[in-house]
């Protein structure tokens, strides 16, 4: 979740007379950690996985479930080992936004042994037991690794159950997402929510396309019975599924990997390399299509996300003329990254950049090249919304909290992360997009196929850079309907080729054609293959596991095998409780989670396909 910082958290009217003195110190001290780790001695490549857990109770006598909002509790046991024996290599667990929700991450990284490819499923195992222990299986306790929870803010959606409170004492002040679910284990995630919309100057307002069945109202317009003020009613969009509060988008879970590389220039390559493919992993990664009890017409929680976090005033968005703003800003904070970092790609920045034109030439001045300045700059045209009294004066040579302040609340798809003060941990990427999958199968062969990629890219310099504008486009395809089937994107045609001919560099291809290759493209499961067979130490046994993940990304890309969103499609619109009406009931939604639980335990055989002894969502694979 980012920076988790201690102290007496500022309510938005105090935290904005620091912004400016935020952003300063901030770029301060990013120049301090650039200048003094800019040549530091090769770091070694290592790298990491987080995965994001729900915790469900499942009541088999009602035939419904509910979100358990016991994570801060569960939280302090699976800490005690970590805390009284930090050297241990046992999973390390972190709070998350919602109260129902537990982030855990392998003990220690990965690092470049061939073999750490066959240990990254036995360690989710591994963290998934070790939550799973702590619950009360026999009364219906369990946790799943869900994207979204289909009934995320319907009436009674957590146990126990709390009404929403619309009043100024409510945090969220929603309509159907209640402030006891906001995680109470640290501040910093209320402060959020509180400043977020204090900022913006109302609540968010998220608006999905609803998915029209044959029995779907048209226009679908919802009424809010409990929307006293009726200002639900104004922010709702006709044929969208309406939501406002942050913990509808940041309720979400996510799967992300991060790859420290061996210096600067290393990270800097990766980051720009890896763009291109957000829009590829996350349409590969699809499980999102079901959003406040309806279907949705899209399938993944990026844009939702995007949308209960966007405190941009009405000025920021163009909705007025910049009076006491000082930018317009086109994105949410938590969106796509805008700029590539290198100055070698800095020609494919085709779109407008809005940065802080100041900070940026200080940090020039500083010897830091002009890409990687606006960059920062861009990050930090943004406003500090979580702020600790404590905090406020540091040591700008010393400390790195108001730098990571800002960095870690612009909650993009990639993630260029400096070194933290005081540590031997490198420069490091974090790819942020993906989708959490249901089983640990599937997670582990995201994961171990964008390791290989990155592999593949070092070894062969390989070159995947297109357009900004491109990659803009492909995002927009990616959150669609069965997009992994019916869309194309632009990729490179020739990843060998380090030319700069603009658009004349990519074309429009099908997932297929970009994952297995084509008549006139190799294909990345193609090339990841081929690096393998150079790697001295590949071993028989890691080379199958290896195997049976890219048979699942390929089945997906070539739509053999479901992704997790079309699966649960076709579940709910085959349930026999199903009217045709875009409506996820509750007995639906029970029904689903008792899947999703028989399928990890290994009892469901119907919906799912043995690529080696483990399941995983989609079909059979031929």
């Amino acid at each position: 979740m980012g920076l988790l910082s201690e102290g007496s958290p500022l309510d938005w009217e105090e935290t904005k007379k620091y912004a400016d003195h935020v952003r300063t110190h901030g770029v301060e001290q990013f120049i301090n950690i650039f200048q003094k780790l800019k040549n530091r001695p090769c770091d070694v490549l290592k790298w990491g996985d987080e995965v994001e857990y729900m915790l469900i109770k499942l009541d088999t006598k009602k035939k419904r479930c509910a979100l358990m909002l016991s994570a801060p509790d569960l939280l302090s046991v699976l800490q005690k080992e970590k805390n009284e024996n930090p050297s241990t290599t046992t999973p390390n667990w972190t709070p998350e936004y919602a109260s129902y929700m537990i982030e855990g991450t392998p003990g220690k990284p990965y690092g470049g042994l061939f073999s750490h490819f066959n240990v990254v499923e036995a360690n989710m195992k591994l963290r998934r037991q070790q939550l799973l222990k702590l619950l009360a299986w026999e009364k219906g306790e369990t946790c799943l690794s869900l994207a979204a929870y289909p009934r995320l803010g319907t009436p009674n959606f957590t146990t126990p159950w709390y009404e929403p409170n619309q009043t100024e004492t409510g945090v969220s002040r929603s309509l159907f997402f209640p402030d006891e679910a906001i995680n109470g284990h640290h501040s910093r995630f209320r402060t959020l929510t509180k400043n977020i919309r204090s900022r913006r100057g109302e609540k968010v307002a998220i608006n999905v396309p609803v998915f029209k069945d044959k029995n779907t109202p048209s226009p679908f317009v919802e009424v809010f019975s409990n929307d006293q003020s009726g200002k639900g009613a104004e922010a709702a969009k006709p044929d969208h599924i309406y939501m406002d509060a942050m913990g509808l988008g940041m309720g979400c879970a996510t799967l992300q990997v991060t790859f420290q590389a061996c210096s600067i220039s290393e990270a800097l390559a990766l980051y720009d390399q890896l763009i291109p493919m957000c829009a590829i992993m996350i349409t590969l990664s699809a499980a999102s299509p079901i959003f406040r009890g309806f279907l949705a017409d899209i399938d993944t929680r990026w844009s939702v996300i995007a949308a209960a976090v966007d405190c941009r005033t009405q000025e920021e968005k163009g909705e007025k003329p910049l009076k006491n703003d000082r930018f317009r800003i086109n994105k949410s904070r938590f969106d796509t990254v805008d700029s590539y970092l290198s100055s070698e790609n800095e020609k494919f920045n085709d779109i407008d950049l809005v940065y802080d034109e100041e900070l940026s030439q200080r940090m020039v001045d500083s010897g830091i090249d002009e890409p990687l300045a606006k960059h920062i700059a861009h990050l930090f045209i943004r406003d500090p919304v979580c702020l600790y009294s404590e905090r406020i004066h540091q040591n700008d040579e010393e400390d790195s909290d108001h730098f990571e302040n800002i960095q870690s609340t612009n909650w993009q798809s990639m993630r260029f992360k400096p070194p933290p003060s005081n540590s031997d941990i490198g420069w490091r990427v974090e790819f942020r997009i993906l989708d959490v999958q249901m089983t640990d199968f599937e997670n582990a062969a995201m994961v171990v196929f964008l390791v290989l990629l990155t592999r593949a890219i070092l070894t062969y310099n390989l070159n995947f850079v297109i357009p900004m504008s491109k990659v803009e486009a492909n995002m927009a395809e990616s959150h669609k309907r069965d997009a992994v089937r019916n869309a194309k994107f632009y990729f490179r045609k020739d990843v060998s080729s380090k030319s700069s001919d603009g658009d004349d560099v990519c074309a429009l291809m099908d997932i297929d054609t970009i994952i297995n290759g084509g008549t006139e493209f190799p294909g990345l499961i193609p090339i990841i293959r081929s690096y393998m067979a150079t790697v001295d130490d590949a071993d028989v046994d890691t080379c199958c596991t290896i195997s049976c993940y890219l048979k699942l990304l390929s089945g997906r890309a070539s739509g053999r095998l479901k992704t997790p969103a079309r699966w649960t499609r076709d579940f709910v619109q085959n349930h026999p409780a199903y009217k045709k009406d875009s409506v996820v009931s509750e007995e639906i939604n029970y029904d689903l989670m008792k899947t999703f639980v028989d399928i990890i335990d290994g009892k469901e055989e119907g919906c799912t396909e043995k690529l080696r002894s483990t399941k995983a969502l989609g079909g059979v694979l031929d």
